[in-house]
Parts: C-alpha cells; structure tokens; sequence
C-alpha cells in the first residue's frame, strides 16, 4: 500500500492515478496512523510553500512527516514537497519548512530571457548510483512547473540536476528519502520508471 498524503496542498488526482497504472494499491489519507502504516508514503504539492507548510501543520501531519523521514519507510516527495522537506523559501519569508535536510528554496532568476515560471520539460544530470533513477538514461527528459528550486547545502544528497538559468538541485536522496522538484507523474515514460523504482525499493 502507497499513502499519498492528502493536506489540500494541490491536485493529487494525477499522482494517484500514475501509481494506479503501474499497478500500485494507493490510499489517499490524511489520517496520521494510516499514513505511518503503509508500506510506502507519498507527500505531494504544488502551490505557496507558505500555504503548504500551514496545511501540513493544520493538519497535525509535521511530526508525522518527521518520524517517517527518519525512518527505514521508503517516502518521496514530490515538488512543493521536496521544497518542505528543507529549511526556508524566498517564496514565502518567515515561513518554516521542516528542516529535514538542509538548504534554501529560492527563486529563478528571470534573466536572459527565461520564462518564469518555468514550465515545460528539461533534462536531467543523473548521479551514477542513484537508485531513483536506476534504469534512466542520463540526459533524459522531466517535466517542471516551478519558479522556486531548491539550493541543497550538502550537494552529496543531490541525485540530479538541471540547468535553467542558474544550477537547480531537481532531485535528492538520503537513506529512505527521496524527492524531485519535477512531476515524475506528469514525466512520460520516464516519469513512470522512477515511481516504479520507487515501488521497487
């Protein structure tokens, strides 16, 4: 069983679905004890980090989040997601992720003629050994909608990195826990690999 965190952070309708056609029994919860009792555990988002990081404590899902990651559970999360899992974010001052990792969430510049929010598909500079992206041939493509990217203070945890505008940190991996910046439920052929890895750990 996949918990998909559910703290009105967003539409987790395609990420539902997603593990659905890999062939994966989801639950949408919010429910604390059902969330730490599934055998892997998904936090999604999109949105205001701000708004986000309020609705997961609304909803008493903190401790929860911070039990699991300091777990042996697998656990990904996935866009706003990733972005609550460290410190703070340029987008929402005074606001407090849950300091999981360390590292800042701080906006794309708008140079050069870049569009922002950047929306669209870009490639990936995959770390050998990555067991995210086991399988995933370096270069492939992913699909962001972001003008916000993560700046990880311990670059060992990052698996993968883009490049738009500045040096984004797209993925990250420590023990148990794993996360992108990207869709991977909105990332083709390639996205449903990585949820499938994930499934396989």
């Amino acid at each position: 069983m996949i918990a998909v965190t559910d703290y009105d952070a967003g539409n987790i309708r395609s990420v539902v679905n997603a593990f659905a056609s890999l062939g994966a029994e989801v639950c949408v919860t919010s429910d604390p004890e059902k969330i730490k009792s599934a055998e892997r555990v998904v936090l999604p988002g999109v949105g205001d980090f701000g708004d986000a990081a309020g609705k997961l404590r609304e909803y008493g899902l903190e401790d929860t989040i911070l039990q699991l990651a300091d777990s042996d559970k697998p656990f990904l999360a996935i866009c706003v997601g990733l972005q609550l899992l460290f410190e703070e974010s340029e987008e929402s001052p005074g606001a407090k992720g849950l300091s999981v990792l360390k590292g800042r969430i701080k906006r794309i510049p708008a140079a050069g003629g870049l569009k922002v929010p950047q929306i669209g598909w870009n490639s990936l500079d995959i770390k050998e050994g990555s067991r995210l992206f086991k399988g995933i041939d370096n270069g492939s493509f992913v699909y962001f909608v972001h003008s916000y990217y993560l700046a990880a203070e311990d670059e060992d945890i990052v698996s993968a990195t883009t490049e738009y505008g500045v040096k984004i940190h797209a993925a990250v991996e420590r023990g148990n826990l794993f996360a992108t910046q990207f869709h991977p439920e909105k990332s083709s052929s390639t996205g449903l690999r990585i949820l499938r890895n994930f499934m396989e750990l």
